[in-house]
């Protein structure tokens, strides 16, 4: 797929603090594409931007030069890196979001995503395992891109990583649950990259960070409750991640 960019400057970003090896996935939220890029653009916004945005129809518009850091992860965490910011690569797609008619991603949007995601790596060592989504990096305050973002379809592409396991049977642990179950899930999440230090206690932040998974990996079940195939799905990203 050619790439076509639309540059629409962004004043919002100021200097990296290291070599950007994270790629952020967001939806926009908003209810439609040019008021999300004119909020991203904003001068009077100046800690919300982006490197790019791309609208349903395929369209890329440039906003943050790659070497700069954009505002587009907030308070985050991924595999001990606080200042996301400063060290990923923030890519927005246009969709309504759960706020305002979360709805499926087009065709053509997601075929620019993954050749946007390509041409991005071609310049930048971003490992699979460090492609998450906006809700991965924070699981207390977002949930986008969301369980409709087709992330098989991008790993299939070659971009982040991606598990099919058969049924798997096991009781639940959910909220308020507590022992060493709970603590090696809790383990296992923290080691994928999660902001999640094993406590033993199912507690609000561990539901969170569930859901996150969930709505990245299993997303047929978004409901914050570790169910067996919850779990053999982090067992097998754990082991295919090394």
């Amino acid at each position: 797929m050619t790439l076509n960019f639309i540059d629409a400057p962004s004043p919002n970003f100021d200097a990296r603090v290291g070599v950007p090896d994270i790629l952020v996935l967001h939806y926009t939220g908003m209810k439609t594409g040019p008021e999300a890029l004119d909020r991203l653009r904003d001068p009077n916004a100046p800690r919300v931007s982006s490197h790019y945005m791309v609208e349903e129809d395929g369209r890329i518009f440039r906003l943050v030069p790659e070497e700069r850091r954009a505002w587009h992860a907030g308070v985050s965490y991924w595999k001990g890196e606080r200042n996301v910011n400063g060290v990923s690569i923030g890519v927005e797609i246009v969709n309504p979001g759960h706020e305002f008619g979360y709805r499926p991603f087009p065709d053509v949007q997601i075929a620019a995503v993954i050749a946007l995601c390509a041409d991005i790596r071609g310049r930048w060592q971003i490992p699979d395992d460090r492609i998450v989504g906006h809700s991965d990096v924070a699981p207390d305050r977002k949930d986008d891109p969301g369980e409709l973002f087709p992330w098989k379809r991008l790993a299939q592409a070659g971009h982040g990583l991606w598990v099919e396991v058969p049924a798997a049977p096991g009781a639940p642990l959910a909220l308020g649950d507590e022992g060493v179950g709970v603590f090696g899930l809790q383990a296992g999440f923290t080691r994928l990259g999660y902001d999640l230090p094993p406590s033993g206690k199912f507690d609000e932040a561990t539901q969170q960070v569930v859901t996150a998974f969930q709505r990245h990996w299993r997303q047929e079940k978004v409901d914050g409750v570790a169910d067996g195939e919850t779990r053999a799905r982090l067992i097998a990203l754990l082991r295919l991640a090394g």
